[in-house]
């Protein structure tokens, strides 16, 4: 979302901020934090909306519980067909034949949001091939790597946090 991330920390009904624990990232109001300032760092399960974690590699994994408030934002964002949505929601990547739209200039391997045709954020991803590639690949190739999804609720339920 590049500089939107302004957007996010200063929100006209308070500010907000990113707090790490337990190797996860979660987004907070203040005043929430304040208040769980008194609790033992210990025995404390989850504080605001998990944004992400970082995997034991410390590379950090966007997760599918940030998705309502990155797809606003998004600079880079892909369109996927009505007969591709099923399949991106299983989990599976994004081939050219699927692929609906996608937003000017997004190069290799930038991140993604991907949404509907009818603009309902669906989840994240890579792109696999900048804008101008997508125009000249074949039909079953890769453009968007799947990352995250809103099929993971069910899934994943019991993992979620």
């Amino acid at each position: 979302i590049g500089e939107n991330i302004q957007l996010l920390v200063e929100r006209p009904d308070g500010t907000y901020c990113f707090r790490l624990h337990r190797d996860r990232v979660y987004y907070v109001s203040e005043k929430l934090l304040k208040a769980a300032a008194s609790v033992p760092r210990e025995s404390l399960v989850a504080l605001g909306t998990c944004f992400g974690k970082f995997t034991k590699t410390q590379k950090f994994r966007l997760s599918v519980t940030a998705l309502d408030f990155l797809a606003p934002y998004a600079k880079h964002k892909v369109w996927v067909k009505p007969g591709s949505e099923q399949s991106f929601l299983y989990g599976n990547h994004v081939l050219k034949s699927g692929l609906g739209r996608i937003t000017e200039n997004t190069a290799q391997y930038q991140g993604v949001v991907v949404y509907s045709m009818a603009d309902v954020p669906l989840g994240f991803g890579v792109a696999a091939k900048s804008t101008q590639d997508c125009r000249k690949v074949d039909p079953m190739a890769i453009v968007v790597f799947h990352q995250a999804d809103v099929g993971e609720y069910v899934r994943s339920e019991d993992t979620l946090t």
